[in-house]
């Protein structure tokens, strides 16, 4: 966490970007350390992101089990 809604995230290529929590997510999900977000790099940054959905626990757990997560 950085603040002003802004996190640093390492996505599966390899790159640490800095990643905007949009507002409709502010309040309603809570991102913590170790969480696993799909995010969606910038066009014309391609160190920053923003954040599009965070995954519960048991989706990380489907999502590894059937080869869809390398982490």
């Amino acid at each position: 966490m950085l603040g002003a809604n802004r996190v640093r995230v390492h996505s599966e290529d390899g790159e640490t970007r800095i990643a905007r929590i949009p507002g409709k997510m502010q309040k309603r999900n809570w991102i913590r350390e170790d969480d696993v977000v799909l995010i969606e790099p910038w066009d014309f940054q391609d160190e920053k992101a923003d954040i599009k959905w965070r995954y519960k626990q048991w989706d990380v757990r489907w999502l590894r089990e059937h080869g869809k997560l390398k982490v």
